[in-house]
């Protein structure tokens, strides 16, 4: 889907990971990460989070939590991120990133508490009371006070298979007083996932039920006294839904595939984010009228329904003699040890080519490696983090 965004817009990046893949200067099945593009589009972000007095943490499990591309959006201006599991949080504290946000969308186990207490986050996520207890024990028994954010819910609401979880929303009051009894813990906020979505037919990010959500209870937490409420609304985020979020009453965002320009509406060049990332590959043999490609990273993030999934192919360094080929990747149950490619009449598609992909990656689900580049805009492309 993000093919034609990368020729448009980023052209570069396609040529810089043939020129490096012909070379043999990377692997082939890898994504590769245009690092400063990236600290491009977290300063992007980071500004316009800024002029509307929000906080920003990266995420950065779809790139894999590389040391490199936390490195960017820092030097982007984001200096903190959030964790999505206890790999996200030890890769985080290992970049230097301060740890925004622990515990959303998966909880931290029992018995990694204490370990996750140690790393000081400045938002814990709870989805339940038990959860609540375990946070604020294990800050208690560093002296600390943890700052806990609950994870809110009504019927209206709207979860991925396998997000959903957390508190009656219309309990918020007592929960918050609940949770400010704890020792070790005190209530900072709440939140949800996804406060936005792309609706495809409209080509437009829309707000959640889980938006109204948070807003209607943050406005009753205040009611009551409460001045300092965190509302923390991630999803689809990009510098041009900020706006919106900081509407709804927002006050922290957590951009992920913001920072590599594959958000859905990313697709439109209107967006100021440009596209980062692609995975390259190279055919390995043909079969059966077809030409086969290494996988190992070809999970598409299935944030749009089902479409034609498009590859260009390069025999040389010189993506000009690239031809672009329909693609099929296997079904999400079967194992993508390769691609498929489509022959087109009078093209050659040449073992060892490179194959391009363009799409919505998930970096840490794959068993592929991830590679940054950098010095594409100064004419002078290198491999800057090894895979």
């Amino acid at each position: 889907m993000f093919l034609q965004a990368l020729r448009r817009r980023n052209p570069g990046l396609i040529q810089t990971a043939v020129s490096l893949h012909q070379a043999g200067a990377i692997p082939p099945a890898c994504y590769v990460i245009d690092l400063d593009a990236v600290e491009e589009n977290a300063r992007l972000i980071a500004t316009e989070a800024a002029r509307l007095g929000l906080e920003v943490f990266a995420m950065t499990k779809q790139m894999g939590r590389s040391p490199a591309f936390i490195e960017a959006a820092r030097r982007g201006g984001i200096d903190a991120g959030v964790a999505v599991d206890m790999d996200c949080a030890w890769a985080l504290k290992r970049g230097g990133m301060r740890l925004g946000h622990v515990g959303h969308l998966v909880q931290v186990p029992r018995h990694e508490a204490d370990e996750a207490a140690e790393m000081e986050p400045e938002n814990w996520t709870v989805f339940e009371r038990s959860k609540a207890v375990e946070a604020a024990g294990a800050a208690r028994r560093l002296g600390r006070e943890q700052p806990l954010l609950a994870r809110i819910t009504n019927a209206e609401d709207t979860f991925y298979p396998g997000h959903a979880g957390g508190f009656p929303a219309h309990d918020v009051v007592q929960l918050a007083d609940e949770l400010d009894g704890l020792d070790g813990g005190r209530f900072a906020g709440v939140t949800t996932f996804p406060a936005l979505l792309y609706e495809e037919e409209r080509r437009a990010v829309r707000p959640t039920p889980n938006l109204a959500t948070l807003e209607r209870a943050a406005e009753r937490l205040r009611s009551t006294g409460r001045a300092d409420v965190a509302v923390n609304a991630p999803g689809t985020t990009s510098a041009s839904v900020l706006a919106l979020l900081a509407s709804a009453g927002a006050t922290q965002v957590e951009p992920g595939h913001g920072l590599t320009g594959t958000c859905p509406q990313h697709l439109s060049d209107d967006e100021p984010e440009l596209p980062a990332v692609l995975y390259v590959s190279e055919i390995s043999h043909h079969h059966a009228g077809r030409a086969y490609c290494y996988g190992g990273g070809l999970y598409v993030d299935p944030v749009f329904g089902p479409y034609p999934l498009r590859a260009l192919v390069a025999p040389g360094p010189d993506v000009a003699d690239a031809v672009e080929v329909g693609a099929e990747i296997p079904p999400a149950g079967a194992i993508d040890y390769h691609g498929m490619l489509e022959q087109p009449d009078g093209a050659d598609l040449p073992t060892g080519a490179s194959v391009v992909f363009g799409f919505r990656i998930q970096a840490f689900f794959a068993r592929c490696p991830v590679v940054g580049v950098g010095g594409i805009r100064r004419g002078a492309p290198a491999v800057i983090s090894e895979p």
